[in-house]
């Protein structure tokens, strides 16, 4: 997660660089159930609104949240399909606040109405973060449920009534990019503490829609609009969030924006940039499956680690015998093509992986979703660019991954 507002902050409030925090433990996104009442074009889960068997059972969970606070993970995402359909959600929910954990809700928002506000409210989520995609007719058009709009604001309002910190997720594609302006609006007028803009990553049913990926054109175009309702927002004074996910060449890129706008303070936010460090999946973002398959991040759902059932998270998150935990883990990570020549590698760290992976098979081959070009990120002679096209998974090993080598 890229949090363009502290960078926007630390812009107008210059602060020493210090020390880089290492957070004690990842936080876990954690898909307690597959079902869901809506079939989203960009789910990453591929649910479906029915009962997946083999889901772990409340006992279970409460094992493995154990095993979690005693690996020092400080913050849980309740997360699915939709968990508001799971009967033990509160129960879950009330377990992990007693544990201390940060625990935040993942949901469509459209479960959330009259009948359960009052249970949402004292499970006292942290933050509930409710997916908006566009303005009603798109939005209903991507969740394929008529109304799937007008029951997702309903539920921010119920949530806001309620003082509980709440935010808008929206996914960036070509379908819904010219209504970013209109949601930023929107989000300011109903008072949402956090707006969260999300591209669009390649798994799932994101995957196979791909091909509706924004072009880098309107990527900047998006990101521009971003940064600068930001510093607005910043200069304001205004206690708003907004962050960005699943392409940290945002990272390169607002340092682009400052060069243009703030010349003067380039020097000092390129160490802050890469202080953040980029994309930190697989070591401080895990991911837990409705199965209890481990992932590097909920991206990677085709690509299991371990099963919390057979063995302790804790275990097989600091197990780097899997190639891909020991790419995702080395510093520099092993990257390829513009990746691995890239002068900002240090700030975005090689980006998504899962996007290079899903298109090509090689988990360190460049990111095409990188919206730079070539001469802004210094880079020549690679040749030409990754591009969107067909994937055919390579010959599995004996563990069921497809076979790679780190470097």
């Amino acid at each position: 997660m890229f949090r363009v507002s502290q960078f926007m902050h630390e812009l107008a409030h210059p602060t020493p660089l210090g020390l880089r925090r290492q957070p004690p433990g990842p936080v876990v996104i954690w898909n307690l159930i597959r079902r869901c009442n809506l079939t989203c074009k960009h789910c990453y889960s591929v649910s479906a609104d029915k009962d997946f068997v083999g889901e772990l059972s409340t006992e279970e969970v409460f094992s493995v949240l154990d095993d979690l606070k005693a690996f020092k993970v400080p913050a849980i995402i309740l997360s699915g399909g939709e968990p508001l359909l799971r009967p033990d959600i509160f129960d879950i929910s009330r377990r992990a606040k007693e544990m201390g954990f940060y625990v935040g809700l993942s949901t469509n928002g459209t479960l959330i109405d009259e009948s359960n506000i009052s249970q949402i409210a004292d499970a006292e989520y942290d933050y509930v973060g409710i997916s908006i995609d566009g303005l009603r007719e798109t939005h209903d058009d991507f969740r394929r449920k008529q109304g799937a709009f007008d029951a997702s604001l309903h539920a921010l309002r119920l949530c806001r009534e309620r003082n509980l910190k709440i935010g808008m997720r929206f996914t960036l594609t070509q379908d819904n990019a010219n209504e970013l302006s209109d949601l930023l609006q929107l989000a300011e007028r109903e008072g949402i503490d956090k707006f969260y803009l999300s591209h669009l990553n390649y798994a799932g049913r994101g995957n196979k829609n791909r091909k509706d990926d924004v072009v880098l054109k309107i990527t900047r175009q998006a990101m521009n609009l971003l940064f600068e309702t930001s510093w607005q927002s910043e200069q304001q004074g205004l206690k708003r969030e907004f962050v960005t996910g699943n392409n940290d060449a945002d990272g390169v890129y607002l340092l682009k924006w400052i060069a243009d706008r703030f010349p003067d303070s380039l020097k000092r936010m390129r160490a802050k940039l890469i202080q953040w460090g980029g994309n930190a999946s697989g070591v401080n973002i895990a991911n837990i499956d409705n199965l209890g398959n481990i992932h590097p991040d909920t991206f990677w759902w085709d690509y299991p680690l371990g099963n919390v059932r057979e063995q302790r998270f804790s275990d097989v998150w600091q197990d780097t015998s899997d190639p891909l935990m020991a790419g995702l883990k080395a510093k520099p990570r092993p990257l390829g093509g513009r990746c691995g020549a890239c002068e900002y590698s240090r700030i975005c760290n090689g980006n998504t992986r899962v996007r290079a992976y899903q298109l090509t098979g090689d988990f360190w081959a460049e990111d095409p979703a990188c919206y730079l070009d070539d001469e802004e990120i210094g880079v020549s002679g690679t040749g030409e660019r990754l591009a969107v096209r067909p994937y055919s998974r390579p010959e599995n090993d004996a563990k069921g991954h497809a076979a790679h080598k780190v470097g």
